[in-house]
């Protein structure tokens, strides 16, 4: 079993986490959108939807540099390698984007704060590989020493953006959900969560 196999139901059942719905984002501002992002995006959205990897290339990686350059690179992203910390709990894979605090390495170092899930259409189906993913993360911090109890997770299509985190056994998706035509939301958003860890 991978996060791949995971899905709300037995994420909520394997790990004893309960299940809540909220606005987690009413007072995020939208952001002025850079001119080369904007590009970016005009250009490649007639061509990021023949796979999950052209998504993750041209849309989500983008955004995500953004909000990088916007912390003046205090973060890391991981973006397809595997994380893999508890395979007997299912708990291992890979994953498309792995946002940590730690300077870049060739592998992964906590503390790991936000996992960001492409899927091709179902946006649904990637919430159970994303909240595993989560559930991972948050037992990766505390065995290496830095422990984190609020992680987000992210699953999205580079078109639709669904935001959720993970808070003592928690689980809380928005009740909101966030499209590419308004990029300036979602890069407040990102902000917003990433904010929690960073001081600007």
């Amino acid at each position: 079993m991978t996060y791949s196999d995971f899905t709300l139901d037995t994420v909520l059942e394997t790990f004893q986490v309960t299940l809540s719905q909220e606005e987690l984002f009413s007072d995020v501002p939208s952001l002025d959108v850079p001119s080369l992002l904007q590009e970016i995006l005009d250009e490649g959205l007639s061509l990021a939807y023949i796979s999950e990897k052209a998504r993750s290339e041209i849309i989500i990686m983008p955004i995500l540099l953004t909000v990088r350059k916007h912390f003046l690179r205090a973060f890391s992203i991981y973006s397809g390698q595997r994380f893999d910390v508890e395979p007997a709990s299912g708990l291992s894979g890979e994953c498309d984007f792995i946002l940590s605090l730690s300077p870049p390495l060739p592998i992964i170092q906590s503390p790991v704060v936000m996992l960001v899930e492409a899927k091709k259409q179902d946006i649904e189906a990637g919430l159970g590989q994303c909240a595993a993913q989560m559930v991972a993360a948050h037992r990766f911090n505390q065995k290496k020493g830095t422990p984190i109890t609020l992680i987000y997770g992210c699953v999205t299509t580079g078109e639709d953006w669904q935001f959720l985190n993970l808070e003592h056994e928690v689980l809380t998706i928005d009740s909101n959900r966030y499209y590419v035509n308004d990029p300036g939301t979602i890069l407040g958003v990102l902000q917003a969560i990433v904010s929690h860890y960073i001081r600007e």
